[in-house]
């Protein structure tokens, strides 16, 4: 059983849902990063999804993109990353799953990422772009070198291209409650929860569900269908506002509150939530 199976599997029993959080590797740079992955750990969260930057995120919102402008300005690449994740790998014992496009893993070559990846303790890749009628060879590459791929599915995703990601996804799948690009939103959309009733249909898999979510009640009603809310362009902001000296407790601080461990995140309520900056 994977570190991701055992995860979700960990959950269930206590039954309870799970936060996955999304950061930039090297956003605002590598060494605050590993900081920031040690800390989101460190605040309960359950898998951590560390996102490789990339020069054209086609899939991102304005908050993402410019976290990969600052991760490529500092001099963030996928080799580095990897380095990061194998930092902090020890200290961490939450799922680390990479977001990715494909073409940093090509360039790379992908017999070699998933060596690297596998060395650093990666638990899972999600390649936002790689078509599911094409992933057939990088799926059986990470599974050969002990890591789950995951599969991303949308509103407009067939029920044959969700059975298709459920025959080869391991881990979780990740749904989408929105077309479009990420980005915090004041509310969760409407077909998010047929999105996660048309998966379970199709398989036994957990899904975490993303896109949009910024706040507590966001979190606890994704939890109610899926098993984990994914929290990304809203924890980016944190990060981007936040002065160096308190980027840390800022992180902390708003994860505690998306867990409903403190009222507030200090300083954030009236900015979260109030939609893409």
């Amino acid at each position: 059983m994977s570190r991701l199976e055992r995860t979700f599997e960990t959950l269930r029993r206590r039954g309870r849902h799970g936060l996955v959080t999304f950061t930039t590797a090297g956003d605002p740079d590598l060494e605050r990063s590993a900081e920031i992955l040690q800390v989101l750990d460190r605040a309960g969260v359950d898998v951590l999804e560390v996102g490789v930057p990339f020069s054209d995120p086609l899939a991102d919102g304005p908050v993402i993109q410019r976290a990969s402008e600052r991760a490529l300005r500092a001099g963030a690449t996928l080799a580095r990353v990897l380095d990061l994740v194998a930092e902090v790998r020890p200290d961490i014992s939450a799922g680390i799953v990479l977001f990715t496009y494909a073409n940093p893993v090509v360039r790379m070559g992908t017999t070699e990422f998933v060596e690297r990846a596998a060395a650093a303790g990666v638990d899972g890749v999600l390649a936002l772009d790689l078509p599911i009628e094409e992933a057939d060879r990088f799926r059986d590459a990470t599974l050969g070198a002990g890591i789950d791929p995951i599969f991303l599915l949308s509103p407009t995703t067939t029920d044959a291209r969700i059975r298709r990601a459920a025959e080869l996804g391991r881990g979780f799948l990740y749904g989408i409650s929105r077309l479009g690009v990420t980005g915090a939103r004041s509310a969760i959309a409407d077909g998010a929860e047929t999105l996660v009733g048309r998966i379970r249909r199709a398989t036994d898999l957990p899904v975490a569900l993303g896109f949009g979510i910024s706040r507590p009640e966001h979190v606890a009603e994704v939890g109610r269908w899926a098993d984990a809310a994914v929290v990304g362009s809203a924890l980016i902001d944190v990060i981007a506002r936040a002065a160096p000296s308190s980027v840390l407790g800022d992180v902390e601080r708003y994860v505690r509150w998306l867990r409903g461990d403190v009222d507030t995140p200090e300083g954030r309520a009236a900015s979260v939530g109030a939609g893409e900056q």
